[in-house]
């Protein structure tokens, strides 16, 4: 039974987020590594989670780049599947679903775009460059200046 003296606290939804963590520097590190290390760094992956399959998404795609490539969603996913079976990797993760939902938080980041219908590295930009001008002059300066309005607002 419940009371009708139970408080509701309302839901608090941000209206942007960002996780940054520092690592230790790339060094011999293989290159699904350093991506690996890219994700945690940036907030697309948890530490400790072994549902990594961005980290084969945002690699096939730093692969397409090279050759200036976009894919579709299913271009993505099977690229996915021969990648994970070559390095022997549980096959966990790669619904068509869930690789349009990971591919969602890679466009939320500004590190992927759309365009008819095919996923490409952002202007198939470098991935530097698409941190320091979409992410760190951007995105993280206007959560930094919100925060900021905070402090200053008890003053």
């Amino acid at each position: 039974m419940f009371s009708s003296m139970t408080k509701t606290i309302s839901k608090e939804i941000p209206l942007a987020e960002i996780t940054l963590r520092r690592y230790e520097k790339p060094s011999k590190l293989s290159e699904r590594d350093i991506v690996r290390k890219l994700c945690l760094s940036i907030g697309l992956l948890q530490p400790g989670d072994s549902r990594d399959v961005i980290v084969d998404i945002l690699h096939v795609l730093l692969n397409a780049k090279k050759q200036k490539k976009a894919l579709t969603s299913e271009e993505i996913e099977k690229e996915v599947i021969n990648t994970r079976k070559k390095q022997k990797l549980a096959l966990q993760g790669i619904a068509s679903s869930n690789i349009r939902r990971q591919i969602k938080r890679l466009r939320d980041l500004f590190l992927v775009e759309k365009v008819k219908n095919q996923y490409r590295i952002t202007e198939f930009e470098e991935l530097n460059v698409i941190f320091e001008e979409k992410i760190e002059k951007f995105y993280l300066k206007s959560i930094v200046d919100r925060v900021k309005e905070y402090f200053e607002s008890l003053r």
